[in-house]
């Protein structure tokens, strides 16, 4: 069957069936031959998912639903085609359901804002927690559907060694090496009933083991391919990993049998599986940058596959649509294009629809969160202004234009398009004006537009940037184009790395700098408390609404060593003060643990924006010591830990923040931002008397007569 797909959720994806059509391929010599069983490489990638639970990402569950499906009878033999029709036709289904209950909750909603249906209030729990048990069918079947998709086109461990001759060799019928060689195994034990044996898991391997393994029957099951997309780079270049995998297709693509069972026909299969995973997941920090890289691929698939095979016209549009998600443009395009056709509106209006449900859902869960968070891992009491952001967001608008693509900017000191009067005028006092709810909520936005154009890999490899652990950094002398990756460089000498994070990091600097320029340049002691207070608010609104990068810059702006010695400390409301540790307490704890904020449920439902400098330290802590053994194989336990951790970049941004955007409020901060992001601290305070402690004149001179009288009665 085929299908096409849209994002329905976080975490699955929609499934609209069409009618199967036999699939032509041109084989040379102008003949065809019908292949129905052209494998559906939709959706390749394995996900963060993966990465982070590895063989755990499939329970029991799973794997009982998967034995039982295509079966008419306990005794029946098990067949994967029948096993295909009824999980589609099972996806299907639930998804149409999924749809229409989502467009009858729209209605309630409008009903319920319109007062016409008082009866409606008593509809919507009910039906909200419906839509959750339909998702989490839905989920779960496309977890099933993700299961039969990586059982597929293995090969056993011990044909791995010819996996590399192949592409050698015109032939596969090659003694393999051996494969102690190339890859090293530890045994565990599998408490199971049913199977005593021990568990191999790989502990470290070649270069070339490591990408043979690739096509090992299990390496999607465990997780190692999502794991081996963030790390390849500690032991060879793109390049290199490219050269492999068309290496497989070039000896393979031809000979390969129309028979899923033949070695060749896996290998065959398997290499362009992994290719458009590479492509799907990576694309922004391999293709993107590396011009050279992106020809050959282009040039390969044109030449030697899409004569062939009727996939490379397939692996073509996935590289379109991935330089369009990079550019930013095929969201923005498809949502204001007005000549769609009809399939791909609906997918767009359940798309949105299923935007505005899981705001509404998340809303009640939001505050039992905080509660929970702050009891169980701080064990702080939660102050009463915490109503007004749930209200704040009970009381926006659901309107299309809040689930349509938000523009985005490199940078917190781009210029916003729409100007904002004068806001070197108006000063710090829009601050105060505004409420630390809407602050909080605009600066979140800011935040979230340029966390979400980070990757994974970005976080690796940070000290050959130049990022070390202090409280700046990035030094703001330091360029992307200077920083020199001869020192300390973990990646091979030719592997090119996006350099994304600095750019992260310049803007957590930016952000930290306009806090403290801010309060250091109020020409009042009351004006300085009063934004003090403001500031500390907003970081512990953000804080508990899971965005703890704003909640740190804020904190690093105020403990800034002139900010600190400020006079208006003394005078600062204590309960206010209290918050500050608070903040250094949150602090503490994202540094305690590099999973700490993937623990539990929580992360999955609400969203999150964590520290990228805590993180980037994270990954240098786990990158500290040797990546190879005596015998000069890759640790693969250490490559894995790393894979793990960064993968959680991944994992947050797939639950976005949804609120209202403020043009004009987030235009205000922009330019105060920008207008502070360079400024000296130090300079801007001395031209300030509110920030220094003063002595009363009465008492200034008292002290100096006093001094006079002590010293003429020492000569007396």
């Amino acid at each position: 069957l085929q299908r096409s797909s849209c994002c329905i959720g976080p975490g699955f994806t929609e499934e609209n069936i069409e009618p199967e059509e036999e699939t032509m391929i041109k084989i040379a010599g102008n003949g065809y031959l019908v292949s129905p069983s052209l494998p559906d490489f939709h959706g390749c990638s394995p996900g963060w998912s993966s990465a982070f639970y590895g063989a755990e990402c499939f329970d029991s569950e799973v794997h009982g639903y998967m034995k039982n499906l295509g079966k008419q009878k306990p005794s029946e033999s098990q067949n994967i085609d029948a096993k295909k029709v009824e999980l589609e036709q099972l996806l299907m289904m639930e998804t149409k359901n999924y749809r229409k209950t989502i467009q009858f909750y729209q209605k309630l909603l409008q009903k319920e804002r319109s007062s016409k249906g008082p009866e409606t209030k008593s509809m919507l729990p009910k039906l909200r927690g419906q839509l959750q048990e339909m998702k989490s069918k839905v989920q779960f079947l496309e977890l099933v559907k993700k299961y039969m998709q990586a059982k597929q086109w293995g090969v056993e461990s011990c044909v791995l060694p010819t996996v590399i001759h192949n592409g050698r060799t015109d032939t596969a019928d090659v003694a393999p090496a051996d494969e102690s060689s190339l890859l090293l195994y530890y045994s565990t034990e599998k408490h199971q009933c049913n199977n005593q044996n021990g568990i191999r898991v790989l502990q470290a391997g070649t270069p070339l083991g490591l990408m043979a393994y690739l096509y090992s029957r299990n390496a999607f099951l465990e997780g190692y391919v999502q794991q081996f997309l963030y790390t390849f780079r500690y032991f060879c270049t793109q390049e290199e990993f490219l050269q492999f995998l068309l290496d497989r297709i070039s000896s393979t693509l031809s000979s390969a049998s129309l028979d899923p069972s033949t070695s060749l026909t896996k290998i065959c299969n398997r290499s362009f599986y992994i290719l458009q995973a590479w492509i799907e997941d990576c694309y922004s920090v391999d293709f993107a940058t590396n011009a050279d890289l992106l020809c050959t691929l282009k040039e390969f698939i044109s030449s030697k596959v899409a004569p062939l095979n009727g996939y490379g016209e397939h692996l073509l549009s996935v590289l379109e649509d991935a330089s369009a998600r990079k550019s930013g443009s095929t969201h923005q395009c498809s949502s204001m294009d007005k000549c769609e056709e009809e399939g791909e509106e609906d997918r767009k209006t359940l798309h949105s629809l299923c935007k505005k449900l899981s705001e509404d859902v998340s809303r009640k869960a939001c505050i039992f969160f905080r509660l929970q968070y702050m009891e169980h891992n701080f064990n702080w009491k939660l102050s009463k202004g915490m109503g007004p952001i749930a209200q704040y967001q009970r009381e926006r608008l659901y309107t299309i234009s809040s689930v349509l693509p938000k523009p985005c900017y490199n940078s917190f000191t781009e210029e916003f398009p729409v100007s904002f009067a004068k806001a070197d005028e108006v000063g710090p006092y829009l601050l105060i004006e505004y409420s630390t709810q809407q602050l909080c909520c605009q600066l979140t936005l800011l935040q979230q537009e340029v966390f979400h154009k980070c990757h994974p890999v970005h976080f690796l490899n940070s000290r050959a940037l130049g990022v070390k652990d202090k409280c700046g950094a990035v030094q703001k002398a330091v360029s992307a184009e200077t920083v020199s990756l001869k020192v300390c460089n973990l990646f091979l000498s030719k592997c090119i790395q996006d350099q994304y994070l600095l750019q992260l990091l310049r803007n957590a600097d930016s952000i930290s700098t306009w806090v403290a320029a801010e309060i250091v340049t109020c020409h009042t002691s009351k004006l300085q408390v009063s934004l003090l207070s403001k500031f500390l608010l907003i970081a512990k609104c953000c804080y508990e609404q899971r965005n703890f990068a704003t909640a740190m810059q804020i904190l690093a702006g105020l403990e800034n060593l002139i900010v600190r010695q400020l006079p208006a400390w003394k005078i600062l409301p204590a309960k206010v003060a209290e918050i500050m540790e608070e903040l250094k307490a949150v602090e503490v704890f994202l540094k305690s643990d590099s999973l700490c904020l993937m623990e539990g449920e929580r992360f999955k439902t609400l969203p999150t924006i964590p520290s990228a400098h805590v993180l980037a330290m994270h990954v240098q802590q786990l990158e500290t010591g040797g990546f190879t053994m005596t015998n000069g194989a890759h640790k693969w336990t250490k490559l894995r830990n790393i894979a793990k951790v960064v993968s959680q970049v991944h994992a947050f941004q797939e639950n976005p923040y949804t609120y209202t955007p403020d043009f004009k409020l987030q235009s205000y901060l922009r330019q105060r931002i920008a207008r502070y992001k360079d400024a000296d601290i130090s300079t801007l305070a001395a031209d300030n008397c509110a920030n220094f402690h003063q002595i009363p004149a009465e008492k200034h001179s008292r002290k100096i007569q006093d001094t006079l009288r002590r010293m003429k009665a020492t000569f007396q």
